[in-house]
């Protein structure tokens, strides 16, 4: 084995994927083009703006396109494209005629799919972690070349685990590549799917345990209501305490009963209004606490 010295093709679109595009320039890598989602518009108003790899190949004078056209055309064996969160699927005919990586952060075959950092979390896995595969038509099932391990803790977020995978991944990547590839080994155990998140199921049901709602919380942008208004729950802890209450019951404390267990609320974001302490939120409340409204489908 030896360096890989095929110039490379990157497709990917959100910060992850810039982070690691970045890090391959900083590695000597050359970069012959980058394949990126269309403009679109980020936060307020109707100004449009470049996707965050798009943003770090045009700073460094790398060719962008918006779609595989590009690829079509300039095909090849002597490319070798590496795909991160690109966001939508690569023909067949491409894939035939330039090999392609693929950063998945899961353990595969555990966690193919749109949303694994998400998923892991909400099922309560003690690890998760990144594999460089080989891409193939169908979904997240191509060989691997390379993994490795990070442990999921209770205070990591679906952001802050995915900061660190992100970190391991480019880390992975690059020696992959330094070191050249090699036969990559096919996939062994039972695989599951981390389908797409809906918005469905970032609604609290405060039926459902301490433990479950707390993992809702740090995997999702999770929300309560309350008079028919939204309230994101933005950070929250498993107290260690017993409540007689009502599930969705919380107290002036912001400890909230749930079907098995309690939750200290710590962070909320009410309806149009910006993130703020969650007993501060309460204060301005009537004396006595709330009562969260339960789903009713």
């Amino acid at each position: 084995m030896s360096k890989e010295v095929r110039p490379l093709v990157f497709l990917g679109t959100p910060e992850p994927a810039a982070f690691i595009l970045e890090q391959l320039i900083a590695a000597g890598f050359s970069i012959e083009h980058v394949v990126t989602r269309k403009d679109a518009r980020r936060g307020r108003g109707s100004h449009t703006s470049g996707s965050p790899v798009k943003v770090v190949a045009q700073a460094h004078g790398i060719q962008v396109s918006h779609d595989l056209e590009w690829m079509t055309h300039n095909a090849h064996r002597n490319l070798l494209g590496i795909v991160v969160a690109y966001g939508r699927l690569i023909p067949v005919e491409i894939l035939r005629d330039t090999p392609m990586l693929n950063v998945h952060f899961s353990l595969l075959p555990r966690w193919r799919g749109a949303a694994p950092v998400e998923r892991a979390i909400l099922a309560g896995d003690d690890v998760t972690g990144v594999c460089i595969m080989d891409l193939e038509e169908t979904l997240d099932t191509g060989p691997v070349h390379a993994r490795r391990e990070v442990p999921i803790t209770s205070a990591h977020t679906a952001a802050t685990l995915l900061q660190e995978l992100t970190a391991v991944g480019s880390d992975v990547l690059i020696e992959l590549l330094n070191r050249g590839l090699s036969t990559a080994a096919p996939q062994t155990g039972e695989a599951t799917y981390a389908a797409k998140i809906s918005s469905s199921e970032a609604r609290i049901d405060w039926n459902d345990s301490a433990i479950a709602i707390h993992r809702k919380v740090r995997a999702l942008r999770s929300y309560t209501t309350i008079d028919g208004l939204r309230l994101r729950i933005l950070e929250a802890d498993i107290a260690d305490a017993k409540s007689e209450a009502e599930p969705g019951q919380c107290g002036d404390d912001a400890l909230v009963s749930t079907g098995n267990g309690c939750l200290v609320l710590r962070r909320v974001q009410p309806e149009g209004k910006n993130p703020m302490d969650a007993v501060a939120w309460l204060r301005g409340r009537s004396p006595g606490g709330v009562r969260f409204d339960m789903p009713t489908d």
